[in-house]
């Protein structure tokens, strides 16, 4: 069993910057890939970027491709969101997720959720 919890979300002009962390519970958390998800009102969850259980591979959504960098930390049983050049398109629940083995793009794949963080970017 996994928990995990998200931090980091807030009001941001569009333009800024906010990082995001998701620690989880457990003592296998570099064994699980992660990801960040997230879901505006009235919109399907989306996927936004991935990250393998060492860290070495990583993949990203086109819309948030240069702006976005995923990054881990084991021995902190953290997983950290960058978000540079925010947009008001970005402004969604962000939920991280794990998931037993490599990295996928698809919400379903993952077997263990947070309970999201809000970021809202005002234009």
């Amino acid at each position: 069993q996994v928990q995990l919890v998200e931090s980091g979300g807030g009001l941001v002009q569009a333009g800024g910057s906010l990082r995001l962390s998701c620690v989880a519970s457990g003592r296998t958390f570099s064994s699980y890939a992660m990801g960040w998800f997230r879901q505006a009102p009235g919109k399907e969850r989306e996927f936004v970027a991935t990250i393998s259980w060492n860290g070495g591979s990583t993949y990203y959504a086109d819309s948030v491709k240069g702006r976005f960098t995923i990054s881990r930390d084991n021995a902190k049983n953290t997983v950290y969101l960058q978000m540079d050049s925010l947009k008001p398109e970005d402004t969604a629940v962000y939920y991280c997720a794990a998931r037993w083995g490599g990295t996928y793009r698809i919400p379903t794949q993952y077997d263990y959720w947070g309970q999201g963080t809000q970021v809202t970017v005002s234009s």
